[in-house]
C-alpha cells in the first residue's frame, strides 16, 4: 500500500474514533496498535487479513516481554474497532478478540510465554531442525503449554516422570480424551524431554490409558456419492471427486502441485504423505476435465502473482536450498491455490498458500445435508468409500493397501468389515 494511502487510512480511522467518542490519548494508542498489526501483516492488505492472522498477532504480542497484559487487551480492542467500526468487516471469529474462557486462556498463554518463552522457542527450533510440519509444531507446542499450565506454570525441568504420569492420567480420567489424543500429548512430552531438555523422562508406562475405540468406518454408496457431488460445484466438487476417485487424504489433496498430476499416464503422485512417504494412485477419468479446468484457473493466478512479484510458493527447506528459484516455477505451484495471500507463520513472508482444508469440509457437510444423506460425512468418508468400492469391485487387499499408502495391511483390513461378505461369503439366516 502506498505511503500516502496508508496515511489517509489512519487519518480516516482517527476520524472514526472521534465519532465513537474515544478519548484523544486512547485514540492515539489505538492507531498505534493497528499500525503495529499492519507491520505484522508484512505487506498484506488489511482487508485480506483472516481471523487466524489476528490470533497470531495476539500470540506475537504475548511473546514480547516488554508488553503487559493490559496492553494486549487494548491492542485487541483496537483491532476489533478498526475492523468492525471503521472497515465494516466482520472479524467475529477471531479468537484474539474473544471473551470469557477464551480471554482467560489468552492471559494464561501470556503468562506461559513470560515464564517459559525461551524454552518454547527452543522447542520450535528443535522441531524445525527436523523439518516437521507446521501442524506438528503447533500441536507439540500446544500440548507442552497445556502440560505447563496443568502443573501451575512450573518449569518442566523441575518435574519428573510422576508429574508426566499424573497429567496423562488426568487426560484419560477427567478429560475423557481419545487414545489418539492422549498419544499425541505423550509424544509431545517425550519430545520435550528427550530432544529439547536432553533428559530421560523416566518410567511412567503405568499411566491410565485412554480406551481405544474400534469403529466401523462410515461409507457412502455409489448413489450417495453421486448425489453428494451433484450438490457441490467448482473447485470443491473437483477436490471431493479426487478424495473419492483417488483415495486421497484431505491434506494430500490440497497440497497437490502441478507436477504431481500426470494426465498421460493417468496417475497422481502423492508426495510426502503420512509417514513422509511418496506413493502413486490413479487419476479417475471423470475428474480429468474438471482438473484441467482447475489447473488453467491456477495458472492465471500464478501469472498474476508473478506480475505483482508475490513471493514464491512454499517449498520444503531442502528443495529451497538446492533449487533457490524453484518456488517461482510453474511446476511447483499448488493445483488448488487459495484465493487470498497469507503470511507464512514461520518466515513472515507474504505468499499464496493452498486452499484451506476446512473450507472443503464445510462445503462437503453442506452438500451432504442438501443431498439428504443421513450419515456423518467428512472428507475421510470419501477415502473410506474409495477403499470399500475397490474391494467390492474385486481388487485385492494388497493393491488397496498400496493405493491408500498404509504401512500395514491390518490397517486396510478394516474395510472388509463394511462389505456385505466380510471375509467369507456367509448369508444372513434371514435370507436363507
Amino acid at each position: 500500500m502506498p505511503h500516502e494511502a496508508t496515511n489517509a487510512l489512519f487519518a480516516d480511522f482517527t476520524a472514526t474514533l472521534q465519532k465513537l467518542r474515544i478519548p484523544e490519548l486512547k485514540s492515539k494508542y489505538y492507531v498505534s496498535w493497528v499500525k503495529r498489526f499492519g507491520r505484522f501483516l508484512n505487506g498484506l492488505p488489511f482487508e485480506q487479513a483472516s481471523p487466524e492472522m489476528v490470533d497470531a498477532f495476539g500470540v506475537d504480542l504475548a511473546s514480547d516481554p516488554l508488553i503487559q497484559e493490559w496492553q494486549i487487551e487494548q491492542a485487541r480492542e483496537a483491532v476489533r474497532v478498526f475492523y468492525s467500526d471503521h472497515l465494516k468487516v466482520n472479524m467475529h471469529n477471531a479468537g484474539f478478540r474473544g471473551n470469557g474462557a477464551l480471554r482467560d486462556s489468552i492471559v494464561e498463554g501470556v503468562r506461559i510465554e513470560r515464564l517459559h518463552g525461551a524454552l518454547l522457542r527452543k522447542v520450535v527450533s528443535e522441531i524445525r531442525v527436523r523439518h516437521y510440519s507446521i501442524r506438528t509444531e503447533e500441536s507439540y507446542t500446544d500440548w507442552i503449554k497445556r502440560f505447563i499450565s496443568f502443573h501451575n506454570l512450573r518449569d518442566p525441568r523441575e518435574l519428573d516422570f510422576g508429574d508426566i504420569r499424573r497429567y496423562l492420567d488426568f487426560l484419560a480420567t477427567e478429560r475423557n480424551v481419545s487414545s489418539a489424543t492422549q498419544n499425541l500429548a505423550l509424544n509431545s512430552l517425550v519430545f520435550l524431554y528427550k530432544q529439547v531438555l536432553k533428559k530421560e523422562p523416566g518410567e511412567f508406562g503405568d499411566f491410565t490409558r485412554a480406551k481405544a475405540s474400534t469403529r466401523v468406518p462410515t461409507v457412502l454408496s455409489r448413489d450417495e456419492i453421486d448425489r453428494l457431488l451433484k450438490n457441490m460445484d467448482g473447485v470443491y466438487r473437483t477436490m471431493a471427486g479426487l478424495l473419492w476417485g483417488a483415495g486421497l487424504r484431505v491434506m494430500e489433496c490440497v497440497r497437490l502441485r502441478i507436477q504431481d498430476i500426470d494426465f498421460d499416464l493417468r496417475r497422481i503422485v502423492v508426495r510426502d504423505g503420512k509417514g513422509a512417504k511418496d506413493r502413486i494412485t490413479m487419476l479417475p477419468a471423470r475428474s480429468v476435465a474438471a482438473l484441467k479446468e482447475q489447473i488453467e484457473a491456477a495458472k492465471k493466478i500464478f501469472k498474476d502473482d508473478t506480475a505483482h512479484k508475490v513471493a514464491g510458493v512454499y517449498l520444503w527447506p531442502a528443495i529451497e536450498r538446492k533449487f533457490p528459484s524453484a518456488s517461482r516455477e510453474w511446476i511447483w505451484q499448488y493445483v488448488f491455490p487459495s484465493e487470498r495471500l497469507s503470511v507464512d507463520p514461520r518466515t513472515r513472508t507474504v505468499r499464496r498458500h493452498h486452499l484451506d482444508p476446512n473450507m472443503l469440509q464445510r462445503h462437503l457437510k453442506q452438500a451432504a445435508l442438501q443431498a439428504g444423506i443421513a450419515k456423518r460425512v467428512s472428507c475421510h468418508t470419501l477415502r473410506h468409500s474409495f477403499a470399500t468400492h475397490l474391494l467390492q469391485n474385486g481388487a485385492d487387499i494388497r493393491t488397496v493397501q498400496e493405493l491408500l499408502g498404509h504401512s500395514d495391511v491390518s490397517t486396510t483390513m478394516i474395510y472388509t468389515h463394511v462389505l456385505n461378505r466380510p471375509g467369507v461369503p456367509v448369508p444372513s439366516p434371514a435370507d436363507v
